[in-house]
């Protein structure tokens, strides 16, 4: 399977229009988090009109998944907590959102929800404990924050990941856990787009302003994954447990960006 990954595109609607152009070209596309920029201009309820025509459009072209990130937080639920209540009903879009998962090609992606308290943190490892116990030959997690304390976390001058994340990740041991959040983390010192735990690979696509976003690229046949962004590229061999991030000389012929 191949597929591309963006995150934190925060309403850079020249983002989406490359993300149309490319989506043909991949089994799937992810989106991980912060779709909808709050302190836009635009206001929410708009931008999110907006991106489900986005979104529809780009699921007429591959399967498309997305998570839900802080900028994405429409509601409020009885407990309390805030929530991407728009996220909640895309299937009839064709896209895989918070709560949600599926199989193709034997590999399992699920889409977990931005969590801002004790219930929607519940939700999650509900979530996990139902997804683990599904047939899969890959399992693909999709979430917002990455793993704190990983140089996927890194801001320059503390972390911000999510050491909840870390637990879970201890536990169910994903294959690839697929975020954003944390912008600058693949372009500074002691920053990287990749790091592992365990068995499991985690990965930040980091964000980046103009035309085309910071992508990561997997194909999981060829156990490889590929960073691009306009600082240049890295690649990554996904079967040796002990690899570490090289760069990339020439873009690999099965990538069409």
């Amino acid at each position: 399977m191949r597929f591309l990954v963006v995150a934190d595109i925060h309403y850079a609607l020249k983002q989406y229009d490359w993300l149309l152009d490319v989506a043909p070209h991949y089994d799937a596309v992810v989106i991980a988090g912060d779709l909808l920029e709050i302190s836009s201009m635009v206001d929410l309820r708009a931008q999110i009109v907006v991106l489900r025509t986005y979104l529809r459009r780009i699921a007429e072209k591959t399967r498309v998944i997305v998570c839900s990130g802080n900028h994405d937080l429409d509601a409020e639920q009885e407990h309390g907590e805030r929530v991407a209540d728009w996220m909640l009903n895309l299937s009839g879009l064709g896209v895989v959102s918070d709560g949600e998962s599926f199989t193709a090609s034997g590999v399992r992606f699920s889409s977990f929800p931005w969590w801002d308290g004790t219930e929607t943190r519940k939700q999650v490892q509900s979530q996990l404990e139902a997804d683990a116990a599904l047939a899969h030959d890959h399992w693909v997690w999709v979430y917002h924050a990455p793993p704190a304390d990983k140089r996927v976390s890194w801001g320059g001058q503390r972390h911000y990941g999510d050491p909840d994340l870390v637990a879970w990740i201890d536990r169910y041991q994903p294959d690839l856990v697929l975020s954003g959040h944390v912008h600058q983390s693949p372009f500074i010192p002691d920053g990287s787009w990749v790091d592992r735990i365990g068995k499991t690979w985690v990965f930040n696509t980091g964000q980046q302003p103009g035309e085309r976003p910071s992508v990561i690229v997997f194909d999981l046949e060829l156990d490889e994954a590929v960073w691009l962004s306009m600082v240049g590229g890295q690649k990554l061999a996904l079967g040796d447990p002990a690899a570490q991030p090289a760069a990339l000389t020439a873009l690999p012929e099965w990538i069409t960006i």
